[in-house]
């Protein structure tokens, strides 16, 4: 045993050998790991590297941005991002103004095309490529009718210089000082093509010194339907060149004076009589001021309006203007507000230029047509107010109406708004839509209801009164005769009733109450009038419209009895109906229970067997209160003795407490 172990000089040298192969294994294992994390090192990808289709979609166009040409990504971008977005280095137009400054692009200047102040660079501009000049998002001018109506340019008569140069020929793409970004002042730049000194410019122009003025004053600048780019509607004397018929001469010191002031001048060639469609006048014809509707020379609106029609009118008239979700057709024409009124005069109020039926019904002539099947009709349909409840030019209401429609009814019907601000509304006047079952314009049927009874009714209570052909029908329900219990309109009644809910049964099912006072005990839902509490009033596949079969129904509202009879042993009739042993409504005993406890019990008990006596001490069954010691519905004990009992009681003992007198 001794050779076989180690002494202690050897245990040392062994440990200094162990502790030297361990220390160089870590140094081996550390020399390692230094020249793996040498070798590990990450290579930068460029951007491109991964995205292959942007190349595919912008390397072969004509223009490359030079930051991408150069592959300069993160010139615009943060390497990183957020994944699923490419997060711009700066919002918006800023980026574009670190490389093409604002007062490089002359974004300083007052006049800054909208497509900037509004939008951003690449409105107009692709910020990687295109195929298009300035890397513009189209070609030439189809970059602008991306904004501006191309319609307007295309016209039968187009300016040369929109069909050679296109819109740059005249404008300037991102801003200018002059009015719309023109290259430079307007009548300088008609006067850069246009000889104003040449003799045939001078002759077509009468020898007026129309350099003075603005060309566009006459002129559309792009394309015209008439001869030499004249406006859309051109006042005769300027058709005709005879700007002498309201200007001074051309060689007066002052050829733009006019002959006479205002509507003066006007009266020259318009005669009033013709003018004047009534004696109720539009303010600013009544004095003389033409120039508030109409331009002397040319307009690209009919009759010279100075812009469109809503648009001219709403200037003064903001009111109508409000935006709206139901507009009146008429309005929103292009005729617009002249679809009714007069501009000048007229003989009806508001300047409409009919009587208010006879203008509403030259379009709606189906609700006049309509109104000849009713018998009953709507006094302000029948005098032909029509604005008594519309508004013509437009609502935030359907039908056009000028409120929601209680508060149309109620203007006249004043009566009504307190009568109907019960605690249970029907829905309809809750919500303040009279018209979901009366017909504003006219009716067959007595206040103007557009139908009677359940099929009114059924309009809304599609579900509800859809009969089931198995089910046991309320009477008046089956007769749709839904008021006979409910009120049309309010009540302080729960389900909008017409009356309490005992009454409205009551008066019908009128035996109930005399037998009632006579009886001993009530249901509660009896007593408290609720006999929705267990019937359903309109159908119900149960006898007698039963919300549910006994016992559920009962133990819906008795939830301890019902913990009981799911925790313990339950007499039988309890677990089947509640009805062999109560009364549902009223009884002449206590609890409900239809007959008194001996002879209810006996029905099942036979109490001459002499098993029953032996076990009741043969006392007279007619002095016993089963209740007394029984549980009448369940019960933890095999004989439903109830859960506390008297020591004597359980041993049977009763003469411990009672004198027992044997047979």
């Amino acid at each position: 045993m001794r050779g076989a172990m180690l002494t202690a000089p050897a245990k040392r040298r062994a440990l200094r050998i162990g502790t030297a192969v361990l220390c160089c294994g870590f140094v081996l294992l550390a020399f390692a790991a230094t020249s793996e994390a040498k070798k590990r090192k990450f290579k930068r990808k460029e951007c491109l590297d991964c995205h292959e289709e942007f190349v595919e979609e912008y390397f072969s166009m004509t223009n490359i941005h030079e930051v991408v040409e150069e592959r300069k990504c993160e010139d615009c971008h943060l390497r990183h991002g957020i994944v699923g977005k490419l997060l711009l280095k700066e919002e918006g137009n800023d980026l574009c103004y670190e490389c093409h400054s604002v007062e490089e692009m002359k974004l300083d200047t007052e006049g800054v095309h909208t497509a900037l102040t509004e939008g951003t660079c690449s409105s107009c501009h692709n910020p990687h490529a295109s195929n298009a000049p300035n890397l513009l998002s189209a070609e030439g001018d189809a970059v602008c009718f991306e904004c501006h109506e191309q319609e307007q340019f295309t016209r039968a008569v187009v300016h040369e210089v929109v069909t050679d140069e296109g819109c740059a020929g005249c404008h300037y793409a991102h801003a200018s000082p002059e009015p719309f970004l023109l290259t430079m002042e307007p009548t300088a730049l008609c006067e850069s093509c246009h000889e104003f000194d040449d003799a045939s410019f001078r002759e077509v122009h009468a020898e007026y010194p129309v350099e003075q003025s603005s060309c566009a004053v006459c002129h559309n600048s792009h394309s015209s339907e008439q001869e030499k780019l004249l406006r859309t509607s051109a006042h005769d004397p300027v058709l005709g060149a005879e700007c002498d018929a309201c200007h001074n001469e051309a060689s007066d010191e002052e050829p733009f004076g006019v002959l006479a002031e205002d509507a003066d001048l006007c009266v020259e060639c318009h005669e009033l009589p013709d003018l004047m469609g009534g004696p109720r006048q539009h303010e600013p014809f009544e004095d003389g001021e033409c120039l508030e509707c109409h331009d002397p020379h040319a307009s690209e609106q009919s009759t010279l309006l100075l812009e469109p029609t809503n648009q001219l009118c709403f200037t003064c008239h903001e009111d109508t203007s409000t935006n709206v979700t139901v507009p009146h057709e008429p309005l929103d024409s292009e005729a617009g507000c002249i679809s009714c009124h007069e501009p000048h005069a007229a003989t009806h109020r508001n300047l409409i230029n009919d009587s208010i039926g006879d203008l509403c019904f030259s379009c709606h002539e189906e609700k006049q047509e309509e109104a000849q099947q009713f018998t009953e009709l709507h006094d302000p349909f029948e005098e032909e107010e029509c604005t008594e409840c519309h508004n013509p030019h437009g609502s935030l209401i359907p039908g056009i109406l000028i409120s929601r429609p209680d508060g149309i009814c109620y203007s006249c019907h004043e009566d009504l708004e307190n009568e109907f601000l019960q605690p249970y509304m029907h829905t309809p006047v809750r919500q303040g839509n009279c018209i979901g079952c009366h017909n504003g314009h006219g009716s067959n049927e007595a206040d103007l209801l557009k139908a009677v009874d359940a099929e009114l009714c059924v309009e809304c209570h599609e579900d509800l009164m859809e009969v089931d052909p198995d089910a046991t029908v309320h009477d008046p329900f089956d007769e749709g005769e839904c008021l006979a219990c409910h009120a049309a309109h309010a009540s302080t009644h729960a389900g909008v009733l017409v009356e309490a809910q005992a009454s409205v049964c009551m008066d019908c099912h009128d035996d109930m109450p005399d037998d009632l006072s006579m009886a001993a005990s009530h249901h509660e839902p009896v007593s408290e009038g609720e006999c929705t509490s267990c019937h359903n009033p309109h159908q119900t596949r149960l006898e007698t419209l039963l919300l549910a079969e006994s016992p559920d129904l009962c133990l819906a509202c008795h939830e301890a009895l019902n913990e009981k009879m799911e925790a313990e042993r339950v007499h039988e009739p309890a677990g089947e109906d509640c009805l062999e042993c109560h009364q549902p409504h009223f009884a002449a005993d206590a609890h409900l229970i239809n007959q008194p406890v001996q002879a209810l019990c006996a029905e099942c008990h036979d109490s001459e067997e002499d098993d029953f006596r032996e076990a009741h001490l043969r006392i007279d069954p007619a002095m016993m209160d089963c209740i007394a010691c029984h549980a009448p519905h369940a019960s933890k004990d095999r004989k439903f003795f109830k859960e506390i009992m008297h020591s004597p009681f359980v041993k049977g003992d009763c003469d411990e407490c009672h004198v027992v007198e044997s047979d």
